[in-house]
């Protein structure tokens, strides 16, 4: 799961998500900057509830060797569809975690991944 379903998971359809579910490092990353990215004091204590309930409920994939690898396909890919690749970095690093764990990668937005369709299937919830 990409890091909005995570965001928004007490809002998303519990029908519309695997039984078993897997989280990137890259999403506990952008989770752990959200606090640091609010000047709200209440809007900060959520995204940390939001951090520590992930790191707690998941045991995150890592960003290693083989999504190194497939991060040079999904990097490809995003170019040839005329898609940037700097402001999205975070999405293509984690499609590239999905690609190389062969998972689906389970999305509140898809026009982030436009263009990988053939690399990694795409779930929007």
């Amino acid at each position: 799961m990409d890091t909005s379903v995570i965001i928004d998971h007490h809002i998303v359809d519990p029908t519309q998500l695997p039984d078993d579910s897997a989280i990137s490092s890259i999403t506990l990353a952008e989770l752990a900057a959200g606090p640091h990215a609010t000047v709200s004091d209440d809007e900060r204590a959520r995204r940390q509830d939001r951090l520590q309930w992930a790191s707690t409920t998941w045991d995150a994939l890592p960003f290693d060797v083989e999504a190194s690898r497939a991060y040079g396909r999904v990097f490809a890919a995003s170019r040839a569809a005329g898609r940037s690749s700097r402001t999205r970095l975070a999405d293509l690093l984690i499609a590239s975690v999905a690609m190389a764990n062969e998972l689906p990668l389970y999305t509140r937005n898809p026009s982030d991944l436009e263009g990988l369709e053939e690399l990694v299937a795409v779930v929007t919830v």
